[in-house]
């Protein structure tokens, strides 16, 4: 039976585990999208898992939607995360930069540019986002042009290349959760009566014109993307051809040799399995909510090859070890997930550490 502690491939490189660090949104970056001083520390910390996924990391000035996130298409951008990688692959674990346009999941005061958000449609979410100012309702985004998309494009190609020069093993396409990739496949989302829009081949046109921009300038097997069907963030509503949606999807993405799909559960069991078995290359699985006694199931009964792991991870940064000891696990702290210093970001204690902050209780790991 296969357990989390066996090794994988995913892509070009061979995992000492089948733990990842799922991406986690921390909003410490400084105000120019480089990542902040002790995110080196953050992650180099929790690299006991065999690949740590990246927070969402925009790749373009029109790609942030959250206050404090990091970019990675400037030459400051790229020094903040070769030190991130560093950190990294001295513990021996690998780095997939999460490649995140917020589309219109933004707010203007959030920027450093302050221009209206972009999307497919002129569509606002219907949803509030915090703010510098506290929270306030997101504006009507602007609509991308049919000339712009391919700009949009090229913005994550840049940004893949510049993820694999600062050292990088690869970058993760965020297709999930409501932001732009997503809002492409959503009809109240995408209004659009160009060539994507309307029919599923349309609405994932965009979503595949990134991959294989993405695979073509770093490789295939450096390249990966986020799903989550049937996901309803950020006020998206696939409707009824959701399913047929992910199940095209899913088979054009499986003929480009990527180095992984990782894909985040909803509870649509029966679609779950559906996209594994057309899924023939290495599948990662983030079951939100999966609690401790589960972590391990999917892997052993070949449904996953890597699960991803979130807010466990964040707060034991000694997680394989907890695990493979069957101790007692640090409880998250929500109030310090967003923005902050180090407090709930690099001071979780490890096991050897004697701090007394473990407190033996399950918990559930998004």
């Amino acid at each position: 039976m296969t357990t989390l502690f066996d090794s994988v491939r995913i892509g070009r490189h061979e995992l000492p585990n089948r733990v990842a660090m799922a991406p986690m949104t921390r909003s410490r970056a400084r105000y120019d999208g480089t990542p902040g001083e002790l995110a080196a520390l953050y992650y180099g910390q929790r690299a006991s898992v065999g690949l740590v996924i990246s927070e969402g990391t925009q790749p373009s000035e029109d790609g942030q939607g959250y206050l404090v996130t990091p970019g990675i298409y400037t030459d400051a951008h790229v020094a903040g995360w070769k030190n991130v990688a560093d950190a990294v692959h001295a513990r021996g674990s690998r780095l997939f930069i999460q490649l995140m346009h917020a589309g219109r999941m933004s707010h203007p005061d959030n920027t450093p540019h302050h221009r209206a958000p972009v999307a497919p449609s002129a569509v606002a979410p219907g949803v509030p986002m915090f703010t510098a100012s506290g929270m306030q309702d997101i504006p009507t985004p602007r609509a991308l042009s049919t000339q712009e998309v391919p700009a949009t494009v090229a913005d994550f190609r840049l940004a893949a290349r510049r993820a694999i020069e600062a050292g990088a093993d690869g970058v993760e396409i965020h297709g999930a959760n409501g932001y732009l990739v997503h809002q492409f496949f959503a009809p109240n989302a995408n209004t659009r009566g160009d060539q994507y829009g309307g029919e599923i081949a349309n609405r994932v046109r965009f979503a595949l014109e990134v991959v294989a921009a993405v695979a073509d300038e770093i490789g295939a097997d450096r390249t990966a993307i986020r799903l989550s069907p049937g996901s309803t963030a950020g006020g998206i509503a696939e409707g009824k051809q959701g399913p047929d949606l992910y199940r095209y999807l899913v088979a054009e993405l499986d003929k480009l040799g990527l180095a992984y799909l990782h894909l985040m559960d909803q509870g649509d069991e029966d679609l779950l399995r559906q996209l594994r078995a057309a899924w023939h290359g290495t599948l990662v699985l983030n079951r939100p909510g999966r609690a401790r006694e589960q972590i391990g199931f999917d892997v052993a009964s070949g449904l996953a090859d890597v699960e991803a792991i979130g807010q466990l991870v964040l707060a034991n940064p000694d997680f394989i070890a907890r695990l493979q000891a069957d101790a007692p696990m640090n409880s998250p702290r929500h109030e310090t997930y967003y923005g902050g210093t180090e407090v709930g970001y690099t001071d979780y204690p490890t096991l050897q550490e004697n701090s007394g902050t473990a407190d033996g209780k399950v918990h559930a790991a998004n």
